[in-house]
């Protein structure tokens, strides 16, 4: 089987401040991209990276960006869309057609650890068609209504905090983003959440406590952190 993973990476991420895109943010001396793009490259069972950048211009960008920390061999870089959902369907459309399965990864989670990519390539090349890394919920979580107020309180032994990447056949994947421009769903954020409204399965394995989502100012903080952490430590990064 041939992996591909896909790396939606032209959103603003406006939560993290105005300025330059998410993705392109340093973080330790590098972007956040390169960071994502080197774990993903580094995985045994990724033979081929493909990032949705930002439109109008972006894809030279993200090309010039890369090319100096990554080797740009396996590496393809596409125009994405104005939503996530558009992004991914972008990356799905260039895959060449010898991809069985293919990864989701957020350009925003760039300390997933290579062998967490591993995992997620191995359960689907196992026979699962779609499979995603998750953390139990340490919080206790309240359900609230519109006005504010606290409807329940939901079991967190019944919920799970979801990662990426997400796994999934190729095929089924592709059929789920059909089925949702059909249906006129431009904004889902979850490609699994696409699978269920298939009625698939979807299967779960075990995320790791450093893959979270930078996503604000304070997210950097702890990100460069774990960089500090892991170079005292001689791994390269």
């Amino acid at each position: 089987m041939t992996t591909a993973a896909v790396v939606p990476a032209a959103g603003r991420g406006e939560r993290l401040g105005p300025g330059t895109p998410k993705a392109l943010r340093d973080l330790g001396g590098h972007s956040i991209l390169v960071h994502a793009i080197r774990a993903l490259v580094s995985a045994r069972s990724v033979d081929l990276v493909v990032v949705a950048a930002p439109p109008d211009g972006g894809v030279e960008e993200v090309r010039s960006l890369l090319a100096d920390h990554v080797p740009l061999a396996n590496v393809m870089i596409v125009a994405g869309g104005a939503t996530r959902q558009q992004s991914v369907a972008q990356a799905l459309a260039h895959l060449p057609d010898d991809v069985d399965v293919v990864l989701v990864h957020d350009a925003a989670r760039p300390l997933v650890p290579a062998e967490l990519v591993d995992a997620v390539t191995s359960a689907v090349r196992a026979g699962a068609s779609a499979v995603i890394p998750v953390l139990g919920v340490s919080d206790t979580i309240k359900q609230i209504d519109e006005g504010g107020r606290v409807v329940r309180t939901l079991d967190r032994s019944e919920l799970r905090a979801a990662q990426t990447p997400q796994g999934f056949d190729r095929h089924l994947l592709s059929r789920a983003h059909e089925l949702a421009v059909e249906q006129g769903i431009d904004d889902v954020t979850d490609d699994a959440g696409l699978v269920e409204r298939l009625g698939h399965t979807v299967v779960v394995i075990p995320g790791h406590e450093e893959n979270f989502k930078v996503t604000r100012p304070f997210d950097l903080v702890v990100a460069e952190a774990v960089l500090a952490r892991r170079r005292s430590s001689g791994v390269m990064v």
